[in-house]
């Protein structure tokens, strides 16, 4: 099968020449035409939307991952930091002169 230049070099001129734009089957399907091409355009937008609000909900998702991670890590240290013996340990490291009373609470009701 031989490749015709000579031919391939007419159609080429057909079509870039702007010859193809005065043929009826353009001119007729020429709406149809646009209303294709601003779908095309629409979905080419959209994706570019979708894209930059997933790329933006993974960032908020890093966030929410660190800012758990760091809520339990305070927790964490709070719940240390409040145990009987690490208040006995910050009483003393402070010189305060506090004992545990062996006595029970009393609780004093009003009538």
């Amino acid at each position: 099968m031989k490749i015709k230049f000579g031919k391939i070099r007419k159609s080429f001129v057909y079509v870039f020449g702007g010859s193809v734009l005065t043929e009826d089957f353009l001119l007729k399907n020429m709406r149809f035409i646009a209303i294709v091409l601003v779908i095309v355009f629409v979905f080419i937008g959209h994706r570019y939307t979708v894209l930059q609000k997933m790329s933006e909900i993974e960032k908020l998702q890093r966030e929410l991952k660190d800012a758990k991670y760091e809520a339990l890590s305070i927790s964490a240290d709070l719940t240390k930091a409040s145990r009987l013996t690490e208040i006995e340990k910050m009483i003393e490291k402070e010189g305060l002169e506090l004992k545990i009373s062996n006595e029970p609470v009393y609780r004093i009701q009003s009538k």
